[in-house]
């Protein structure tokens, strides 16, 4: 027996595939109303279609684009029940002496810095009792030679999450992370 989600609605940065498509199929199976974001055009369309939900074109290393979905979410639903901030990149691995600042910058800007500010932004857009999930990753708590800066971001990520959990309790809002092991999915075989 699957439990309804009609009349809740979800967002889902990162949703045009691997596990963001996985929770837009699941969610929307559940009835409820899934809006998912991502920066290429025609796959956030493909996947919309695919699913059953609503394509939203963001990249949430773009502050302006998040503050454009914040606006997106308020025209066309006013409030959220979900938010799954999902959006990630592994970025070019290799050791820590032979890091370059654009690898740094576009994996930061990505998996942590608009992580971040796509919760900062949301988070008056979310019922009281809503449920935030964060996909974070089992690398960061490990050290493996070659990904310092994916670990660190996933890191920070898990860290914001916790602020986030304790700021949020007196409204009944749920954060929560998921920290998956290695899946194969389209953002292992890419670098950004």
């Amino acid at each position: 027996m699957s439990h309804t989600l009609k009349n809740k609605v979800a967002v889902i940065t990162g949703g045009n595939s691997g596990i963001g498509l996985a929770a837009a199929k699941e969610l929307v199976a559940r009835e409820a109303t899934v809006l998912i974001t991502g920066r290429r055009k025609e796959a956030v369309e493909k996947a919309a279609a695919e699913t059953g939900s609503i394509p939203f074109v963001a990249d949430q290393a773009n502050l302006e684009d998040i503050e454009k979905l914040k606006e997106e979410i308020r025209e066309r639903f006013d409030k959220i029940d979900i938010l799954f901030i999902n959006a990630g990149i592994t970025g070019h691995l290799g050791l820590i002496a032979d890091a370059s600042v654009e690898n740094f910058d576009a994996v930061m800007n990505i998996n942590f810095r608009g992580a971040y500010f796509t919760l900062s932004k949301l988070i008056p857009l979310l019922n009281d009792g809503a449920s935030v999930v964060i996909l974070s990753s089992i690398v960061a708590s490990t050290y493996h030679a070659n990904s310092s800066i994916y670990q660190a971001s996933k890191a920070a990520l898990n860290s914001i999450a916790k602020t986030a959990a304790a700021e949020l309790a007196s409204r009944n809002i749920r954060v929560n992370i998921i920290s998956p092991g290695p899946h194969t999915t389209e953002v292992m075989k890419k670098p950004g």
